[in-house]
């Protein structure tokens, strides 16, 4: 197994693009670009299990762990995931400290969680090395909590405080729709938002994250505090370049 968490707590800003295709061969293209990690999407993606197993495989070749951003803050989908190899979970629209708590105890073995334990899977070696990942996945798993609506925010200091959290992740396209400026993020509501959760963040000793919308905001969030970044996808580098390709081809077009 290879870990995250402790680059992530110590502050070292961590590019990562979301494979939403179901393709290993993407999840391999990222790690060999030199990106720090995979967020592999079971929400959102065209992925399900099936996929999921060579996506984790692949994502083990070129040292870019997969976090995995499942569908929804339920025990069961976590250590279906964590026992696939994930060296960390992303939970959608967590919006309590309550909640946040959930996930981190589905993020543990007993007695910190209420992860199931079981030694013949993909992230114990199917056996050979449980008595090492059973010692050490509870300090070392990443626990990425989705803050996506203006109650998660209302929140942040709270969530931010639950022991086992160590990412607060803003899903921007959400949080802009909950707050009703759906996309605008230069709008002042919103970038007082994300301070709210900077700041939250830097209080507790949490990492702040967010999906990047575009390339001209990385500078200035990364300014803000945000060192966990989804950079992109393979879906829209995929579609962006092949619109790039197509329009040059219109100039020659007779």
């Amino acid at each position: 197994m290879e870990y995250l968490r402790e680059r992530v707590r110590n502050g070292e800003v961590m590019y990562g693009i979301g494979a939403n295709l179901g393709s290993s061969l993407t999840v391999e293209m990222i790690g060999a670009s030199g990106f720090d990690w995979t967020w592999i999407d079971l929400e959102h993606g065209t992925q399900d299990y099936s996929e999921l197993i060579h996506q984790m495989q692949a994502a083990s070749i070129h040292h870019a762990p997969a976090v995995v951003r499942i569908a929804w803050n339920e025990a069961p989908r976590f250590k279906r995931v964590l026992d696939l190899g994930a060296a960390g979970i992303m939970v959608p629209y967590v919006t309590s400290a309550e909640e946040a708590e959930q996930a981190a105890k589905a993020m543990r073995y007993p007695p910190e969680g209420i992860r199931g334990v079981a030694k013949f899977n993909r992230a114990c070696g199917f056996g050979q090395d449980f008595s090492r990942y059973f010692s050490e996945a509870n300090r070392n798993l990443l626990t990425v909590v989705q803050l996506e609506t203006t109650r998660s925010v209302r929140n942040a200091a709270e969530i931010a405080a639950v022991d086992g959290v160590d990412v607060l992740f803003i899903g921007p396209l959400d949080l802009s729709v909950s707050m009703g400026m759906a996309d605008n993020y230069e709008h002042p509501e919103f970038l007082e938002a994300m301070d709210r959760v900077a700041q939250a963040c830097k209080a507790h000793g949490k990492a702040a994250g967010i999906l990047v919308p575009k390339p001209d905001y990385l500078e200035g969030w990364i300014a803000k505090g945000f060192t966990f970044l989804v950079v992109g996808s393979d879906g829209g580098c995929v579609a962006s370049g092949l619109k790039s390709i197509a329009a040059t081809c219109k100039k020659f077009k007779r």
